[in-house]
């Protein structure tokens, strides 16, 4: 509501310039200057009521609540007035238990001489008019909980939610037509994500139509794939009856075929993906029980060839020129056992499908190369496949989801793939960076927005939001420099050179203290000339720091301070991580974690051990004060560690190497999400266990995830998962308590 509020003052604005209405434009900025509805926002009209209180500004508050009573409250059913009383009494408590603590016993007894008249008749209010004469209300029982900050929070929660839900619903109540066409453009946008899916599916019930088509033609015309069908994967579910009769139905086909042109019966069987040359002299090395079939196969030829009497080879290759009348007979009689065994063969896929993705891929791996079908099943079930056999020992499946999925929103701004992707400390806005060198700034509450765009000259490698002033962004570049982006002025405030020598920004960390950064530096070669450097402000002067890096220069990949900056670890691509004291500016401990580069490193919720992704797969759990212990380790799928492939037709591959967050913890620090080929996945952390419990997985990725975030400075947990395809799902959360 709020932000179409904005929005459509802004086009009436525009609108009154272009037809030169001046002075209803200085009308219209008057009156929006001195609007008490504060243009919709919550936020405001709460900060206004405790600014009231907080001044002691008894008659301002009252008029501001009869005014919002009139304009607002009163458009409510009358289901509604009770939980309107309610707020107006406990908001009159709050501005006397504010009296009372702030030492203002006047203010208190004025509050009851000018509302006696009013509050003397409700037995809420009974027992308050002995307040400002208490010596301790604070421990009377009566008064104790409303001197409580629990009590003052939930009352300011309460308030803030009431208005959230009131301004949501205010189209139904009453709403101008002119703000209706925020939701005709969001209904639009539903509409129109509808429409693709109905098209993905609708592709995929045409494709599955032609195959059934097809294979039922193939059926009844008897004809057989030299590969060994799907079914017979079990070979104890035929006897060797039936495998005489299938060998000698290839044969006899064959023979069929070869009248009309061997050339032409070749062709035909190519265009069936991958199959057997059409001699039937042996058996695809691929096959499965290919020496089987090599043994029996030659039996029926020579059989057939003492039958007809006239039989020539050429090449390995039979012909046939002739079949007598019973041989005739006995063909019709394998044609219709050859279609049973058809219905057969239908059957056991289709309950493959929904009993044994596991068993089907454990029967042979040429199971998944014998038809089209078994590869359309196989990529059908690749999600579910990944999850039970590729990480089936190290993750486990949790049946009670603990998150509650609210919604799941994409931002698609970006037209190449994402490199880093964060949330600012307020939780409010967003910056990401593409592999093109374009930057940008969004919101997503209400509705997704672009605050500012940005696109470098210079290639740049990382990206950070700054902590105290968080309209800053912190932008480190191919070529040693590092910019300070104001992204509300859509400008770069500085920029900063680093090392010239150095000229790969890698990672990017601003301190918690908002008074300084931490960049490393890096030259061309990821192993060598190794400049690590800490950049802090004070005013206008710019004081840089190097820390020494032992044994050698190595290049740091990943940066992260605990809460209060007093700490930082890095993870490098030598493998080891580093604990850096920043107050002595000196390296605490390191320890070789990884096999292979460090991606990625966070401290824990206890900040008393650090986590690591690295390069080997392993995702590590170590403890701060005993350098080199493992407190827990973890085997994770590669497409959670990277490097991370998009492959597309013509043989298309594209390959990117981790850069932002591989990882990140929820408000506790007991759930992980990471990334996926189809979408972010959320683990629960146990210490005491050896698997990861899988607990939910956000899906929604057509390209694999390249890095995470989550951010919990919300009332719901704010998942972010950025693609290789510029695409950046959005997920609100809704954690269920136990």
């Amino acid at each position: 509501m709020a932000a179409a509020a904005e929005r459509t003052d802004e086009l009436v604005r525009e609108y009154l310039l272009f037809r030169g209405f001046t002075a209803a434009l200085k009308q219209l900025d008057a009156e929006i200057k001195a609007d008490r509805e504060k243009g919709f926002r919550v936020d405001k009209i709460v900060d206004q009521l405790q600014q009231f209180v907080q001044s002691y500004d008894l008659a301002a508050l009252r008029d501001y609540w009869s005014y919002l009573d009139r304009r607002l409250f009163s458009r409510l059913e009358d289901v509604y007035r009770p939980t309107v009383n309610k707020l107006r009494t406990s908001l009159f408590r709050y501005y006397l238990v504010h009296t009372v603590q702030t030492g203002r016993n006047d203010k208190a007894q004025e509050f009851f001489l000018k509302q006696a008249s009013e509050l003397q008749n409700q037995a809420e209010w009974k027992d308050w008019f002995v307040l400002p004469f208490l010596p301790a209300p604070d421990f009377n029982p009566t008064f104790a909980t409303y001197f409580s900050r629990q009590w003052a929070d939930t009352f300011i929660v309460s308030l803030h939610n009431f208005l959230s839900v009131l301004f949501q619903c205010m189209h139904i109540l009453f709403f101008p037509v002119i703000l209706n066409f925020e939701a005709e453009c969001l209904r639009s946008s539903l509409i129109q994500e509808e429409n693709e899916s109905l098209r993905h599916k609708l592709f995929a019930l045409q494709a599955e139509s032609s195959r059934m088509k097809k294979e039922e033609l193939e059926v009844e015309q008897g004809v057989v794939h030299h590969k060994l069908p799907a079914y017979v994967a079990n070979m104890d579910r035929l006897g060797d009856s039936e495998l005489d009769m299938t060998c000698s139905q290839r044969s006899t086909a064959h023979s069929l075929q070869s009248r009309g042109g061997f050339l032409s019966s070749f062709l035909s069987q190519t265009k069936k993906g991958p199959s057997r040359p059409a001699h039937p002299s042996g058996a695809s090395p691929t096959q499965t029980g290919g020496p089987l079939l090599a043994k029996k196969e030659p039996t029926n030829h020579q059989g057939t060839k003492g039958k007809e009497g006239t039989a020539s080879c050429k090449d390995g290759k039979s012909h046939f020129t002739g079949l007598t009348a019973g041989e005739s007979a006995s063909l019709q009689q394998r044609q219709k056992r050859l279609q049973e065994h058809g219905k057969e063969r239908k059957e056991l896929l289709s309950k493959g499908t929904s009993q044994g993705q596991s068993a089907e891929k454990k029967t042979d791996t040429s199971t998944a190369e014998t038809e089209p079908f078994s590869e359309l099943h196989a990529e059908q079930a690749e999600p579910s496949t990944k999850t039970s056999a590729g990480s089936a020992e190290a993750v486990g499946v949790r049946q009670e989801q603990p998150f509650i999925v609210l919604s799941q929103e994409e931002y698609g701004e970006h037209h190449s793939s994402i490199m880093y992707c964060r949330v600012d400390c307020s939780g409010r806005r967003v910056a990401s960076l593409d592999v093109d060198g374009v930057i940008k700034v969004w919101s997503f509450n209400p509705i997704m927005q672009t605050k500012a765009s940005s696109i470098s000259k210079s290639p740049l490698l990382s990206l950070e939001w700054a902590t105290k002033r968080d309209r800053l962004l912190l932008l480190g570049s191919g070529v040693g420099t590092v910019r300070l982006y104001d992204t509300e002025a859509k400008k770069n405030l500085c920029e900063i050179c680093i090392d010239e020598d150095m000229p790969r920004i890698l990672s990017l960390a601003c301190s918690p203290s908002g008074a300084s950064f931490v960049c490393s530096a890096a030259a061309q070669s990821p192993i060598s000339h190794m400049d690590f450097s800490a950049v802090s402000s004070g005013g206008k002067s710019m004081n840089q720091l190097q820390f020494s890096l032992e044994p050698e220069p190595i290049a740091i990949n990943c940066t992260a301070f605990n809460h209060n900056g007093n700490l930082l670890v890095t993870g490098a691509a030598d493998g080891i991580v580093r604990l850096f004291d920043m107050q002595q500016h000196e390296c605490a401990m390191s320890w070789k974690a990884h096999d292979g580069e460090v991606y990625s490193v966070e401290f824990s919720y206890d900040e008393n051990t650090v986590y690591s992704i690295g390069e080997d797969g392993k995702f590590i759990q170590w403890n701060i004060h005993r350098s080199g212990l493992k407190v827990s380790e973890y085997d994770l799928p590669s497409e959670a560690t990277g490097p991370f492939v998009l492959s597309g037709y013509s043989g298309y591959k594209q390959v990117q190497f981790p850069r932002g967050r591989l990882f990140a913890f929820d408000s506790e620090g007991n759930y992980m999400l990471t990334c996926s080929s189809t979408g972010g996945v959320i683990f629960k952390l146990n210490s005491g266990e050896k698997v990861l419990e899988s607990c939910l997985s956000l899906g929604g990725h057509r390209a694999p995830v390249v890095t995470v975030d989550w951010s919990t400075a919300m009332d719901c947990g704010t998942c972010l998962t950025a693609s290789m395809d510029g695409k950046i799902k959005l997920t609100t959360l809704l954690a269920q308590k136990s």
